[in-house]
């Protein structure tokens, strides 16, 4: 069965998701867990990234709502953070997905990254979650194509990558957090849009 995800634009009230993010299990293949002022600061980055045009990046975060979860199961029809109903299922917010503007290799292209809570991993929801992300930017994005830059010691990572359909370039010495040079795998993704004029049929 295919799994599908929503994608809520990053709001004041997703920091406790970025704590999540921020525990141990969470960051041991990104150099361990921020410090609280790096987390606030984080926070209100992703926040103004909201505000900007579609084009300059996103973080979101993803809401999936599991299959045999209405209320004959158990589940709760107010489940969503936001405390709307959602077709008399339960919503679960399970991770974040986003990407940014950056300079690689003298090109400018976007980076993406992700991150699932380990209670909702084993799902497939990292690449519904990349696949939703990579819809939005053929929609509103304006450069070619999007990178990500998981570690070489991070199979589960490498394989969201190639599922989501990002072609593998090699290995660099990607530099994350800042300064710290780690084995990494390139993957891109080339983003193609539909021509002016043309219809999804062609």
């Amino acid at each position: 069965m295919e799994t599908h995800v929503r994608l809520e634009p990053w709001s004041a009230g997703d920091f406790w998701l970025l704590e999540r993010k921020n525990e141990p299990i969470m960051t041991q293949f990104l150099g361990g867990p921020e410090p609280a002022a790096k987390l606030v600061d984080r926070q209100r980055r992703y926040e103004a990234m909201s505000a900007r045009e579609p084009a300059a990046g996103r973080m979101f975060r993803v809401v999936w709502t599991p299959a045999g979860q209405g209320p004959e199961d158990g589940g709760s029809p107010d489940g969503r953070q936001d405390g709307r109903p959602d077709d008399g299922r339960r919503a679960e917010s399970v991770g974040s997905v986003g990407f940014w503007e950056r300079e690689w290799q003298g090109e400018p292209v976007y980076e993406s990254g992700w991150g699932i809570l380990p209670e909702f991993q084993g799902h497939g929801l990292a690449v519904a979650a990349l696949t939703e992300l990579l819809a939005y930017v053929r929609a509103h994005g304006t450069r070619d194509s999007v990178h990500a830059f998981p570690g070489t010691d991070h199979p589960a990572s490498n394989a969201v990558c190639r599922r989501a359909g990002f072609e593998y370039l090699g290995d660099v010495d990607f530099e994350y957090p800042p300064g710290v040079p780690h084995p990494s795998c390139d993957w891109r993704y080339r983003v193609e849009r539909p021509r002016a004029g043309l219809t999804p049929s062609g």
